[in-house]
């Protein structure tokens, strides 16, 4: 049987579509199907699959090979792949590793592994695989696209923001470099120490500058009351039963301003999410959450936000949707 399927998506919306011909397929004849996309956001671009061209893709929570989605033409592949996979009884079995507490397991690889894996990938050392390297830069436009939204109208000079999530500081620096007063915070007590020691080389040349507060603690202890609250590629750790509430608790730290950034649910990521989930390898140790951009949009409407801006960062192995909220009586 010969057979050749063709997947294109836009990066800027993630819409999905797609052509396929086969012949010699239980004796009969296939037509050639074609579908098109159309999207009228900045940017746009699309890829396409071919052949038996074979691509891998990741999400931000992992690098590379460790959650890595393989595309393969043949839609006899894709079925196969997903029907054996089981992702709720991996789920389970991450968690009881870990005590029975999913979030345990995502401070308990960001503490260990995942910290080392993660620090090279936010810095700037040339020690990083070509996966490694796209995420970095997949990740830098994100932060990119963040401050362009924070930086406007009146600028960031003593704004309080909340940097909920920080990693290793790639956003909480730039935000003290333009004069913001941060908090932030994380998880992994071992990311907090890292975007310390990094805001430290920071201020010692530039001592005029606030010094963020760093604390190591996970979303739901964040307390106080900031301007402004950004969270990161930190809702692909969270299901949607519980991102919802996450997003309201957020909300409900920001006066005038919130801005999330999540792994977009898509047939198109999807598909590949699920696929992936058939290779767990030995440091596949978190979950990887993918969320409708209208799941998001309602629960900040449901607390009283309004989405205003919206943006797509898509490289090879990382895509991000980031959003800006405001109060709707604003």
């Amino acid at each position: 049987m010969a057979s050749t399927v063709k997947t294109s998506f836009c990066s800027s919306c993630g819409a999905l579509s797609s052509s396929s011909s086969a012949a010699a397929l239980t004796g009969q004849r296939l037509q050639q199907k074609k579908g098109n996309v159309n999207c009228s956001g900045r940017g746009a671009r699309r890829e396409s699959l071919e052949g038996l061209a074979v691509r891998a893709v990741s999400v931000p929570v992992e690098d590379g090979g460790s959650l890595g989605f393989a595309v393969a033409s043949g839609g006899a592949i894709a079925a196969l792949a997903i029907a054996l996979a089981d992702p709720q009884k991996r789920r389970e079995k991450d968690a009881q590793a870990a005590g029975g507490d999913e979030m345990e397991s995502v401070r308990s690889y960001f503490n260990t592994q995942g910290f080392e894996r993660w620090k090279k990938i936010y810095g700037e050392t040339d020690d990083v695989n070509k996966v490694q390297l796209d995420i970095r830069i997949g990740h830098a436009q994100t932060v990119e696209k963040t401050m362009a939204f924070l930086k406007g109208g009146d600028g960031l000079k003593g704004v309080t923001v909340c940097d909920a999530g920080c990693g290793t500081g790639s956003l909480t620096i730039p935000l003290c470099e333009e004069g913001a007063v941060v908090n932030a915070s994380d998880i992994s007590s071992s990311m907090v120490e890292e975007a310390e020691r990094r805001a430290a080389v920071v201020l010692e040349k530039n001592p005029q500058l606030t010094k963020p507060v760093f604390q190591a603690q996970d979303l739901e202890s964040i307390t106080g009351k900031y301007h402004t609250v950004v969270c990161l590629d930190v809702l692909i750790h969270y299901p949607q039963e519980k991102a919802a509430g996450m997003i309201a608790h957020l909300a409900s730290r920001a006066d005038k301003r919130l801005l999330l950034s999540f792994a977009p649910k898509t047939p198109y990521y999807s598909v590949l999410k699920r696929i992936g989930e058939l290779f767990p390898g030995p440091s596949k140790a978190t979950r990887a959450y993918l969320h409708a951009e209208e799941d998001v949009e309602q629960a900040l409407n449901a607390v009283g936000w309004k989405v205003t801006r919206r943006e797509m960062t898509a490289t090879k192995f990382y895509f991000s949707r980031l959003l800006e909220a405001v109060p709707a009586s604003s």
